[in-house]
């Protein structure tokens, strides 16, 4: 039986710990495991919550800062078991929870100055855990994203840890676009103030473009001996220097990426999606779930500065309650740049996708938190258009019907390194309109499983993108059997984890 050991900063496999699609691959990939035969433990940082209804492994102690630091594992229920699957949570005061779903901080001034610190703490711990054999003996360590990658970085330099060089270590990217930049010294959240006894390699440990900083993206790729991006499009994309806003690639990493691929350590492998154990909606009830979050909500402090919009939003949801629009846009997403920059940069595209779905009756449905200037624009396009329902928060229950209930799932993503949503939505039959970039291009077929744009210029990606709209209305407006058709292709289409972890052992794990 072979021992992994995953290392995130979140697992949907426990409640009300996921931001992002990393949540799900962290949950779906140890099921997957599991099934043949292998043993999987999943490890996250507390936030200063999750270990509450714990069961308490162990101490962990640790040098940081010149000082001991003690932190707790904690073994904890998740939302379904499987066997052979272990999670875990570690707990330490300075591990808190971020106003971004309640995990990330964001840090407008000093950008990764709080995250740097929970996940330097975070790491250090997980290190200790992994030399403590808290875990057993592990054939398999794998990281996602930069918030694990100061693992990889205290195998490599930190002498107490050198027993770590046992075991194989994968580093998947799910985002890299961020990076987890800090200063190397001169500051509190940086490498020094916390690591003061390691010598440091400047050179394999600095970001190319600010050289008095460590760059924890670049240090995932640069030590992991394998790495993974979560798609195969977007391992071609990443090879290429970006060229913002037409065409995102390597983020400043296209030489590290370069090398690895070089070196034969880069994999891109599709995300899967679950077809099995999944959260059944029940049909007709995405306006009550909608109402139920709103009220909720309501009821929140922290959400008290939304009371008035949310009230409106719940005005305007009731009308549909009774009778419902004949056609339904929905988006689910984090509000960033990556999702949704044609919006923010091109508003008056957005009005007129509401303008044309208000000539056959039809609304949008967006859901999502994230960046406070996409909140804003977002809420204020709310007021201003009766068609526009932004539900300004987090609902499974609510996601789960939006999935269910909607015409069409549009993705507009400024780029992706491969995308869920996508297949959620297919799944349940629901076609997507995407913008064909990273694993977008592997998983919708422009109209055959959805539709798709795309464009040399970012003025070509818009008006392509409205084209691609008009080209959706028309085929649903007039003609019906090609609509059902491409339903039915959408729903068909299977990304099977079981295929995609097949791929993991054979050039990841090498099991």
């Amino acid at each position: 039986m072979n021992n992994f050991l995953f290392v995130a900063a979140e697992n949907d496999a426990i409640a009300n710990c996921k931001a992002g699609g990393m949540g799900d691959v962290v949950r779906d990939v140890p099921r997957q495991i599991s099934e043949r035969g292998d043993k999987a433990h999943v490890v996250v940082p507390s936030y200063s919550r999750l270990h509450q209804n714990g069961t308490f492994k162990t101490n962990l102690n640790f040098k940081l800062r010149g000082t001991t630091y003690t932190a707790e594992l904690y073994e904890v229920i998740p939302k379904k078991e499987f066997k052979n699957v272990h999670h875990y949570v570690i707990h330490h005061p300075e591990i808190e929870a971020g106003g971004i779903a309640h995990i990330y901080h964001d840090d407008p001034t000093e950008p990764f100055f709080s995250d740097f610190i929970k996940y330097v703490i975070f790491c250090a711990a997980v290190a200790e855990a992994i030399k403590k054999g808290a875990f057993g003996k592990l054939d398999v360590v794998h990281m996602h994203d930069w918030h694990s990658s100061l693992v990889l970085f205290l195998k490599q330099y930190h002498p107490a840890y050198r027993s770590l060089k046992k075991m194989r270590y994968v580093y998947s990217i799910h985002n890299l676009a961020i990076q987890g930049i800090r200063p190397f010294d001169a500051n509190y959240s940086s490498l020094t103030n916390w690591f003061p006894d390691i010598p440091l390699d400047h050179k394999g440990l600095m970001d190319y473009r600010y050289q008095d900083c460590v760059n924890l993206m670049a240090v995932g790729i640069r030590l992991a001996d394998a790495v993974h991006t979560v798609s195969p499009s977007y391992k071609e994309d990443v090879l290429k220097p970006s060229s913002p806003p037409e065409f995102i690639g390597g983020e400043g990493l296209e030489k590290d990426l370069q090398q690895a691929d070089n070196e034969g350590r880069l994999f891109g492998i599709l995300n899967g999606s679950n077809y099995a154990n999944i959260r059944a909606a029940d049909k007709g009830h995405l306006y009550r779930n909608t109402v139920k979050a709103l009220f909720r909500w309501l009821q929140e402090e922290s959400k008290n500065y939304k009371a008035d919009f949310l009230a409106h939003t719940g005005e305007k949801i009731m009308q549909y309650v009774d009778e419902r629009p004949k056609f339904i846009v929905s988006s689910v997403a984090r509000l960033t740049e990556q999702k949704f920059y044609f919006f923010k940069r091109s508003p008056d595209a957005f009005v007129e996708i509401l303008k044309k779905l208000e000539k056959i009756d039809g609304i949008f449905m967006l859901l999502g938190t994230g960046a406070p200037e996409y909140e804003e624009l977002f809420r204020q396009m709310s007021y201003d258009h009766h068609n526009f329902i932004f539900t300004n928060g987090q609902s499974e229950d609510l996601i789960d019907s939006i999935y269910l209930e909607s015409d069409l799932y549009f993705m507009p993503s400024l780029f992706e390194p491969c995308g869920i949503s996508q297949m959620l939505a297919m799944r349940n039959g629901n076609p997507c309109l995407v913008h064909h970039t990273g694993g977008l291009i592997d998983t919708v077929e422009h109209m055959k499983t959805g539709f798709a744009f795309r464009g040399k210029t970012y003025d070509e990606k818009i008006s392509n993108m409205l084209a691609s709209f008009d080209e959706v209305i028309e085929i649903y407006e007039n003609d019906k059997p090609k609509w059902k058709k491409i339903q039915s292709n959408a729903k068909k289409v299977r990304f099977t984890w079981k295929k995609f972890v097949d791929e993991y052992y054979k050039v990841l794990y090498l099991l």
